[in-house]
Parts: C-alpha cells; sequence; structure tokens
C-alpha cells in the first residue's frame, strides 16, 4: 500500500469528494483526520472507515475559523504524533449573479473556499516541516475547480476562490518545494456530489453532455488523483494542477 504509515488530513471529509479522498487514502494504508462542519456526516464516515480496519478520527470544525484549525491540528498530533500531508478539500456554494449577490454571500464562499485553504496549511506547516523518522514524502493536494479556471455563471465567489486556490497552490509549490513539501491540485468538473446531484434533472443532463465523456464523474476518481499526489509515484510533481473533468476544457 502506497501510503502505509503516512497521517492525512482531509477538510470537507463528510461527504462527497472529501469522503471518497478519506476513503482512498486510508484503503491505501494511511491514517487520516476527517474534519467537516456535520458532525452527523463526519462521525459516521470515520467510524466507518474504523470499522474497516483503519486508523480515523472525526475532527468537528468550522475550516475558515483558525482557532478551531489550530485546535484541529494540536489534536491530531497529540493522537498520532505527526502528519504527512493535507487536502484542503472543504467548500461550499452561494450562487448568485453580481448584480444579486450579499456580502454574505460572497464572504462565506471565499471564507471556507479560500481562507480555511490558508488557515489549515500554515497551521499544519511547523509538522509538515518536522524532521521525522519513517516515510519522508510530504505533499499538500488543494481542490480547485474547473469553474476557478473558465468561471461560471452565477458563481463568481465560487470562482474566485477557486482561482485563489490554483493561485496559492503554485506559490507554495515554490516556498515549500525546497523544503521537501511538494504542492498541487485537483481540479474536477462536474461530480456525483450531493451538491451537484439536488440541481434539476435536466440541467444535470445538460452538464453530462458537455462532456466528451457524457456523464459526470465519481468522487472516487478525483480521490485516485489526489491519492497518486500525496504518494510517492508523484515525487517529481510539484506545482501543476490536474484536471479531472472527462475533457470538458477541450
Amino acid at each position: 500500500m502506497r501510503l502505509q504509515g503516512r497521517v492525512y488530513v482531509v477538510t470537507g471529509a463528510g461527504q462527497g469528494i472529501g469522503l471518497a479522498t478519506a476513503q482512498r487514502l486510508a484503503a491505501e494504508g494511511a491514517a487520516v483526520a476527517l474534519c467537516d462542519l456535520s458532525a452527523e456526516a463526519v462521525q459516521a464516515a470515520a467510524a466507518a472507515l474504523r470499522e474497516g480496519g483503519a486508523k480515523a478520527e472525526a475532527h468537528v470544525l468550522n475550516v475558515a475559523d483558525r482557532p478551531a484549525v489550530d485546535a484541529m491540528v494540536a489534536a491530531v498530533l497529540a493522537r498520532f504524533g505527526r502528519v504527512d500531508g493535507l487536502v484542503n478539500n472543504a467548500g461550499i456554494t452561494r450562487d448568485a449573479r453580481l448584480v444579486n449577490m450579499s456580502e454574505a454571500q460572497w464572504d462565506a464562499v471565499i471564507d471556507v473556499n479560500l481562507k480555511s485553504v490558508f488557515h489549515c496549511t500554515q497551521a499544519l506547516l511547523p509538522a509538515l516541516l518536522a524532521p521525522r523518522e519513517g516515510p519522508q514524502g510530504r505533499a499538500i493536494v488543494n481542490t480547485a475547480s474547473i469553474t476557478g479556471v473558465y468561471g461560471n455563471f452565477g458563481q463568481g465567489n465560487y470562482a474566485a476562490a477557486k482561482a485563489g486556490v490554483l493561485g496559492l497552490t503554485k506559490t507554495w509549490a515554490r516556498e515549500l518545494g525546497p523544503k521537501g513539501v511538494r504542492v498541487n491540485a485537483v481540479v474536477p468538473g462536474s461530480v456525483a456530489t450531493p451538491m451537484l446531484m439536488a440541481i434539476p434533472q435536466a440541467a444535470l443532463a445538460n452538464i453530462e453532455q458537455a462532456c466528451w465523456l457524457r456523464r459526470v464523474g465519481q468522487p472516487s476518481e478525483v480521490a485516485s488523483v489526489t491519492a497518486f499526489l500525496l504518494s510517492d509515484d508523484a515525487s517529481y510533481v510539484n506545482g501543476t494542477s490536474i484536471e479531472v473533468s472527462g475533457g470538458v476544457s477541450i
């Protein structure tokens, strides 16, 4: 197993891509700290992983709240003694056209989708840089979005946040690469998360037709790319963004 003996923090791990990522990392032999605002979802997810023999624990927090993030990091280190990587995946939407978007909608999305990436990465950085025995590969994977590359009607806040994630990925790859920490991003297209599957069927059909594979992606398909980027199979991959969209941008 590629990630045996390693410890990862995954945000937004209660459902969707974050949950699939936690499941994939556990299947690869890693211990996983699952973070989410929904206590019920994240606790159930961690319990299911433990029942399957994995090392997993749940942390209920708002990742945009720095004191809460610091407390989570302290708890993870107290439990596992190390952290080998971070998956910044937490995200929300508060859609509205520019003419109608409120400051509250703007702030909520920027806080969770962008500011939390800063908080979690900075808070975990001392642990990622600390000397340790055993596996040495350390990596961060940020979940961006195809919307951050091309924009999307009514999602100015989301597009801005995800474009910011791509910028942070490249900047931190320059800053942290020389210190032994790789930083990359996955760029999902339309993925069958609860958020997407709640839209009208006609709209979903249009999304499927816009993809050259004529379907939406599965969370597990994004998780597999994230697992690759965290593993030593990607030991010379740094500062890149891998699109997982079925070729929608072609």
